[in-house]
């Protein structure tokens, strides 16, 4: 248990970084959700469009620092490969 008033706010301050940084990453999930459906019902015009939308969102994340830069690379290479493998 956290005994000393700096410490006591350090609790606080993570509890609502915690809360912040959780909802961004659910949004950049949501992003990416968007695209895998649009890929999954064979729609290349809305997976072109989630796609273009998902990139400033997994950019965002890696400067927000919930993301690490090689994941956000990642996921954008193979949303991408599977859009092209559509075509």
């Amino acid at each position: 248990m956290a005994n000393t008033p700096q410490a006591k706010k350090r609790i606080r301050r993570n509890e609502r970084r915690a809360e912040v940084n959780g909802a961004r990453v659910g949004r950049i999930r949501t992003f990416v959700k968007k695209v895998e459906a649009a890929l999954a019902s064979g729609d290349k015009a809305a997976a072109t469009e989630a796609l273009a939308a998902v990139q400033p969102e997994l950019q965002r994340g890696v400067s927000k620092g919930v993301l690490h830069k090689n994941t956000a690379s990642r996921k954008f290479s193979r949303l991408t490969k599977a859009l092209s493998g559509l075509a």
